[in-house]
């Protein structure tokens, strides 16, 4: 597991999730990790897990512009160069479009689709050429869902930045790519997994019958981290079981039933 000597990679939300399970990854591949998060304490967990020599790590808000440049400008200062950058933060929430707050719609583009283009810019100012840039996008790219308007918006709008990169930063050699997981058992989703119901209608309608774990799509980041993935750009990877060929949750059903 080598594909990726001597490759300096920076990840968002890296201290927990899928985020980390990338990092641990990557390392595992022979890369070096530049790792941001909000969570400093689950920082502090990943450098003493993975090394101080592999890994380095800065408190990292993706809606602040400061943060994200000062997290590329750390890959440089730190390693001598930068050659992937994973945009892994984001989060959702839950409100139909008659009830969503217009302070939740903007937490929520600001993280999950600000957040990528910061980390875009700044990352692609700095990254060596022929690099590679990964963006988290999510099956809710292009499946919709009731109730997750933001969201939907948000990972659509990303995945769709994604492939703009991969025109913009193209001459440099530098590749971009979007993953769209489907349900990943993580933090960020145990609202669902509390929910077995919920569950239940992910591994229903996902033909492979089963919701994926954090390394697997730490698999596919790897891959697209790598030259083994040299021609691939612009791409938008399903990582869901064929989900996306079935339906997402009702999730307004399932959440008046529950509350009936």
């Amino acid at each position: 597991m080598t594909k990726l000597e001597g490759k300096v990679a920076l990840v968002t939300g890296a201290a927990s999730g899928i985020g980390l399970a990338i990092a641990r990854r990557f390392v595992a591949e022979g890369a070096s990790v530049v790792a941001g998060d909000i969570d400093g304490p689950g920082l502090d967990r990943l450098v003493d897990e993975l090394g101080v020599t592999s890994c380095c790590a800065a408190i990292c808000d993706v809606t602040s512009e400061t943060a994200v440049e000062n997290l590329a400008s750390l890959a440089v200062s730190h390693y001598g160069r930068l050659d992937v950058a994973v945009a892994n933060a984001g989060a959702g929430g839950y409100s139909l479009l008659t009830d969503h707050p217009l302070d939740e719609w903007k937490r929520v583009i600001d993280l999950c689709l600000t957040g990528v283009f910061l980390t875009l810019k700044h990352a692609g100012a700095r990254m060596n050429d022929g690099g590679s840039m990964i963006t988290i996008a999510s099956l809710n790219a292009i499946q919709p869902a009731k109730g997750m308007g933001a969201y939907c918006a948000a990972k659509a709008g990303a995945a769709m930045l994604s492939r703009v990169a991969a025109m913009e930063f193209g001459d440099r050699g530098i590749r971009s790519n979007a993953i769209g997981p489907g349900l990943v058992e993580t933090n960020a989703t145990a609202a669902f997994f509390s929910l077995p119901r919920i569950v239940r209608e992910f591994e229903e309608n996902a033909p492979l019958g089963r919701y994926a774990r954090p390394e697997e799509v730490a698999a596919l980041a790897a891959f697209l981290a790598s030259d083994e993935s040299s021609y691939m750009s612009a791409s938008f990877v399903s990582i869901d079981g064929a989900g996306n060929t079935g339906r997402y949750p009702d999730l307004p059903r399932i959440f008046g039933d529950i509350g009936s």
